[in-house]
């Protein structure tokens, strides 16, 4: 399918690892232009390097997401060298689950910084440049929880239901300029926090995988390419009449639409 990305601008943040990897390497085999947005120097640059040498146009930001004038600053950078920006993907974050007894201040703040936060700041920079243009789009990263809270996941599943609240409300008051905002909530995605938590386990990650492949409907973790792709999808021409949208990609483990 011909997904009409060709020569589009998106802006990636947690770009170097994991899904924000695989998402840029989906966008770039596309034809899009990406600025990718990531905390540590090395990896990000060792990243957008082999990008560069297969030909990808790609610009690296060293930034924080989850601080105040960093993600702004990511927009505004991917601006000025590209001129435009169609696309967003607010990517950075990581799990934080643990019982609400036992969460902090300190915790609750550094998960809505990233999670809620980190998205207002980018859709606040990027959609005056959108609405000039004519139109773009805004992808977030979610999870499942958000929409089927359990015990034991705070704080992050309560941060995720806020991100789901604004992507509706955002899509509501954004239409009629022409830019389309979506969430993809993921559930069980292979990544380097599973092979962590395989550590602590003291098995292996093939035996973790396995283990909790037996807890999905369809037998089997997710890869991180499976997510880029429905997010390569509502960035595309293909999805034009898709907004205020979360898509699961779960392996059907939810149990809610």
């Amino acid at each position: 399918m011909e997904l009409g990305l060709r020569g589009k601008v998106a802006a990636v943040t947690g770009g170097s690892e994991g899904i924000g990897r695989a998402t840029v390497l989906r966008l770039v085999q596309e034809g899009v232009k990406v600025a990718l947005c990531a905390r540590r120097p090395e990896v990000l640059n060792a990243f957008a390097g082999e990008l560069k040498k297969s030909g990808g146009d790609v610009l690296a930001v060293v930034a924080d997401a989850a601080t105040a004038g960093e993600a702004e600053r990511f927009i505004e950078e991917t601006v000025k060298h590209y001129g435009r920006i169609d696309i967003v993907v607010n990517n950075a974050g990581a799990t934080g689950q643990a019982p609400f007894d036992t969460v902090d201040d300190a915790a609750w703040q550094q998960d809505i910084d990233i999670k809620v936060f980190a998205h207002i700041r980018t859709a606040r920079a990027a959609i005056p440049h959108m609405k000039k243009q004519g139109g773009g789009r805004i992808i977030s990263l979610n999870m499942v929880g958000a929409r089927q809270p359990s015990e034991k996941t705070f704080p992050t599943t309560i941060s995720r239901a806020a991100g789901l609240a604004l992507t509706k409300a955002l899509s509501k008051e954004y239409a009629k300029d022409n830019i389309l905002v979506n969430a993809v909530a993921v559930g069980k995605i292979k990544s380097k926090q599973q092979e962590r938590r395989a550590a602590r386990q003291g098995i292996s990650v093939a035996e973790h995988y396995a283990k909790t492949g037996k807890t999905i409907p369809l037998g089997r973790m997710g890869e991180a390419e499976e997510v880029a792709n429905v997010i390569a999808f509502l960035a595309s021409d293909a999805a034009s009449y898709v907004t205020g949208c979360c898509i699961q990609v779960d392996g059907g483990l939810s149990g809610v639409l």
